[in-house]
């Protein structure tokens, strides 16, 4: 769908423009640094960089302070930002096996191989309102009075749970010989039927409230799709970032990036399924943003099994990217006097035809596009 620019007004735009510098620059409060954003909303600098698919902290957290906390908008900036970098290099494929853990935790099993680390959560704290008056004491403290330092490097690699469901045969083996090459949707859009990669592709990137409230509306099972769902595994930690060597060919580690992991298992009771065993759904997005990569896992499980049948497959490759459904509600925002204009003649010639006992005018069909001069 295509509009027209918007013509007039110009003074008034840019006078707006300089009023949102003017108040953001000369707060009465203190400009926050690049580090104080990524120290203090370290979960909203995550969601931005999720969203806009560029891992970068500093780069989300000036875009998070330039948008003025609006996660949406700073995600429109920093994927604004990626698309003017040059593409120098394309990532190895990394083993998730690798990651070094922050936390993890196994809510489906007792003693899982490996210590629950509960890590920096509040899951288990009352939502209570606190106001500090001073800058609290530094904690190296991340799980049960045991320091970070002590992990050992097992405990920060711990056996995944899925490994022991395989080794238990109750895991329905779901992967094949064949490696196809991962659909890139920022260089392809994805549309229905889709591969598995372009569906984890867009829930990675999705807006994160967004795709919390397609998988609420999954399981609740309006389409009659009524599925079980139990978390599996969550992980936050370190990932390793490796390309190969302009000259030498060989992987080298350039750096590395911090992801939310998490698998989702799925009660199989189709009658067309093995009822014996249980599916996993997969859900990894960038950053620590555990709601995210959970809705991520089970709309996995439930897309595989249900997308092709129902609504859901689409709905995951074409409403949950928050730019387009968000850019597409601010767009009415913009001047749409003709195309007011001409449903208001519309409206006056049907009731014209009205009282003068004729039939209505047929309505003309909707242009290509949309004037909003």
């Amino acid at each position: 769908m295509g509009y027209s620019g918007a013509r007039g007004g110009l003074e008034a735009i840019l006078a707006a423009e300089d009023l949102v510098r003017r108040k953001r620059d000369h707060a009465p409060a203190p400009w926050s640094s690049t580090e104080q954003i990524t120290a203090r909303f370290r979960l909203a600098v995550d969601r931005v960089m999720g969203e806009a698919g560029l891992y970068d902290e500093p780069t989300a957290a000036d875009a998070f302070r330039q948008a003025e906390g609006d996660t949406l908008e700073a995600s429109h900036l920093l994927r604004a930002q990626r698309s003017t970098l040059p593409r120098l290099a394309v990532s190895e494929p990394v083993d998730p096996g690798e990651m070094t853990v922050i936390r993890r935790i196994v809510p489906a099993f007792r003693e899982p191989d490996g210590p629950q680390l509960l890590g920096r959560t509040s899951d288990y704290t009352g939502r209570l309102l606190e106001r500090p008056d001073g800058r609290p004491e530094p904690d190296q403290e991340d799980h049960a009075g045991t320091s970070s330092a002590e992990r050992t490097e097992e405990q920060r690699s711990p056996r995944r749970f899925m490994d022991l469901l395989r080794k238990m045969e109750l895991l329905a083996e779901g992967r094949t010989t064949d490696d196809p090459e991962p659909h890139d949707i920022t260089r392809k859009p994805a549309r229905p039927p889709a591969d598995r990669s372009a569906v984890l592709a867009a829930m990675a990137r999705a807006e994160s409230g967004a795709l919390v409230a397609l998988w609420y509306r999954s399981i609740l099972g309006p389409d009659g799709d009524v599925h079980e769902i139990t978390l599996g595994e969550l992980r936050h930690g370190r990932l390793p970032l490796r390309v190969r060597h302009p000259h030498t060919g060989n992987p080298v580690a350039v750096g590395e990036f911090r992801v939310t992991e998490a698998e989702a298992i799925e009660d199989l009771d189709g009658a067309d399924e093995d009822r014996t065993r249980f599916d996993i759904g997969y859900g990894l997005c960038f950053g620590h943003n555990e709601r995210k990569a959970i809705a991520m896992a089970n709309l996995d499980i439930a897309n595989r099994r249900f997308g092709r049948s129902g609504p859901l497959e689409q709905l995951l490759l074409l409403t949950i990217d928050g730019l387009d459904s968000g850019g597409f509600l601010e767009h009415l925002k913009l001047p749409h006097y003709v195309t007011f204009r001409s449903m208001v003649e519309r409206k006056q010639a049907m009731r014209a035809a009205a009282e003068a006992g004729e039939d209505p005018p047929a309505r003309a069909a909707e242009p290509a596009g949309k004037d909003c001069r």
